[in-house]
């Protein structure tokens, strides 16, 4: 079954390529002018072309804008619902009274749980080069509370000021008290909320590739171009990242539900070309919403995090620091600043509320800090150079069209 769906998927992107291309005699140059058209895109970047690349940036925004608006205008009667909604919260959120106690609690557990959930759509939902925010926040995050977790022999860390920073409790605890299981619960609420904003994230290729397998239309996206045509060329694959593309593809058409949940479950840079399959292949939303949702959310959090609390956990770092110490030469003088950034954690950990807080900045600090800067900036670069190029891609194709009705 699933090769006949293949072979009849072939059949009907030659007929649609034949279709927009009059013939198949003309594909040759309709290749050559599509390679040459996207070599100029890659061009207009912010170092090469920057006026160029900043006015396509700004018409493009005005253009989203523009298409987001009047989507909205369309949905007015769900705007309307959520203004209202809005309003009631707003006016139960100024009102004096008895429940403010627990507006605090719930404002404070949403705007954390949306910090996180954000971070992770801004890791996978394809924005410019993506943000790798479990490297710059989640696991760095996780790993401060593993440190903690250990010099504390406490995950009771004081609230406030956690989780904005993090000082052992009052109470004393013997020591080898506090357990691996201790801190994945401490850690669970936000590693879940990454994983289910990593899950959102993967959303949009699969309505892209839903919508167009619906209307018959071919994308504009460059993706799901490339996933026809490695179903077009399914049975020449020679080379390793088109078999593992296609082994990918044949996992999720073929298993389904467990096999959406596989694809989710492990650090997958290929997972973009399921939500492709899954959405050229009418799969369910919820299919693929709920095993993406599960296997990020779930099972792939809970692997990240175990890695993140062994690899951080004390008698780890320990040897780590010493292993350091042990390299010839060199040595003594890299081991110095990792024994000086931990004790200066340490004493962090202890200081009292009210007492004055440690000052200095260790120089790993300050390059982890130099390097979550240059990414973002890099990230905000991405974004920009990505919708210069989307608006001459637009230009392009309004070009072909004069063309053709000429």
């Amino acid at each position: 079954m699933a090769e006949n769906g293949t072979d009849c998927d072939q059949r009907r992107i030659g007929m649609i390529k034949e279709q927009h291309n009059g013939s198949f005699t003309d594909s040759p140059l309709l290749s050559e002018r599509k390679r040459r058209e996207r070599e100029e895109r890659l061009n207009i970047v912010l170092w090469k072309q920057p006026l160029v690349t900043l006015q396509y940036f700004f018409l493009e925004t005005l253009i989203n804008l523009k298409e987001w608006t009047i989507k909205l205008w369309h949905r007015r009667s769900i705007l309307v619902c959520f203004l209202l909604l809005l309003a009631v919260l707003t006016a139960t959120y100024y009102i004096e009274g008895t429940h403010q106690q627990y507006v605090r609690y719930m404002e404070k557990k949403f705007f954390w749980c949306a910090y996180w959930v954000g971070l992770g759509i801004l890791s996978s939902v394809g924005l410019g080069t993506g943000l790798h925010t479990f490297l710059l926040y989640l696991g760095p995050h996780i790993a401060s509370v593993t440190l903690a977790a250990y010099e504390c022999n406490s995950v009771n860390f004081r609230e406030p000021p956690y989780p904005d920073q993090i000082i052992c409790p009052d109470e004393g605890t013997t020591e080898g008290s506090i357990s691996i299981w201790a801190i994945i619960s401490k850690v669970r609420l936000e590693a879940c909320m990454w994983g289910a904003g990593t899950a959102i994230g993967e959303l949009p290729p699969y309505f892209m590739a839903r919508a167009a397998r619906l209307s018959g239309a071919e994308p504009d996206d460059e993706e799901y171009q490339e996933f026809e045509e490695m179903l077009e060329h399914a049975q020449t694959a020679q080379d390793f990242a088109s078999r593992a593309k296609l082994a990918v593809q044949n996992l999720v058409q073929k298993v389904g539900f467990f096999g959406i949940l596989a694809c989710a479950s492990i650090p997958n840079p290929l997972f973009d070309l399921a939500g492709i399959t899954c959405g050229h292949f009418l799969v369910p939303f919820w299919t693929f919403f709920g095993a993406t949702l599960i296997g990020k959310a779930v099972i792939k959090m809970h692997i990240q995090k175990l890695f993140v609390i062994m690899t951080f956990s004390k008698h780890i770092v320990e040897q780590m620091v010493s292993l350091i110490g042990a390299i010839p030469s060199v040595g003594p003088s890299l081991q110095k600043p990792f024994q000086e950034y931990l004790e200066a954690q340490r004493i962090k950990l202890h200081h009292k509320p009210d007492g004055a807080v440690p000052q200095g900045e260790n120089w790993l600090s300050w390059i982890f800090e130099k390097l979550v800067i240059v990414m973002v900036g890099y990230f905000i670069l991405s974004i920009i150079n990505s919708m210069a190029q989307s608006y001459a891609k637009r230009l392009q194709q309004k070009m072909y069209s004069e063309e053709k009705t000429k």
